[in-house]
């Protein structure tokens, strides 16, 4: 896929965000959240802006993720669809993301209308480095956390990039996202 997240080819490529309307707002009308684990108890600490970086408009989670009184996650967090209703992204292939971090490991972890509890997720791990990076994340990679069942594609609720699991400095900036499918698929969208 090209480097672009402003190239023409609709039919590979779904936006859900680009970055173009005004912080916290996302392209598909969601607001974009900082969620700590302070909501469980939890004492890191974080933030969430709008900034340029290496010359792409982004937006930049940071902080410490701390594993004291049983937490350990930062995320950016985006709802799909409007409240209460699921993105069917059954005709597509995965999520794509632009990222430039800080050489750590961070998550993408989705969520779909039956994910009761707040841990329950479908994760992917990436590493973040200090160039943007164009990742293309298949929905058959992501693997379920605490949930008994593969992800399904028609039922998704919630998004979040997550630094987690271990004491460290978080800096994750998130240049674009979309749904993508392979440019010879059929499917429909």
């Amino acid at each position: 896929m090209s480097d672009s997240l402003t190239d023409a080819r609709h039919d590979s490529r779904r936006i859900i965000d680009d970055l173009s309307h005004p912080f916290p707002q996302a392209a598909n009308g969601a607001c974009w959240e900082l969620v700590t684990d302070g909501v469980m108890g939890g004492i890191s600490t974080g933030g969430l802006a709008r900034e340029t970086l290496a010359g792409r408009p982004a937006l930049r989670l940071t902080g410490k993720v701390s594993l004291a009184n049983n937490g350990g996650f930062l995320q950016m967090a985006l709802d799909l669809a409007p409240r209460g209703q699921v993105l069917d992204a059954t005709a597509w292939d995965g999520i794509g993301v632009a990222v430039l971090g800080n050489g750590e490991r961070y998550g993408v972890h989705l969520r779909d209308d039956t994910t009761a509890r707040p841990w329950q997720s479908w994760r992917q791990e990436f590493a973040a480095g200090p160039k943007w990076r164009i990742l293309q994340l298949r929905f058959g990679g992501f693997r379920p956390h605490r949930i008994d069942r593969p992800l399904d594609p028609a039922r998704l609720r919630r998004l979040g990039l997550v630094a987690i699991g271990r004491a460290f400095t978080a800096d994750l900036a998130l240049g674009g996202l979309w749904l993508w499918r392979d440019a010879a698929g059929d499917a429909g969208g």
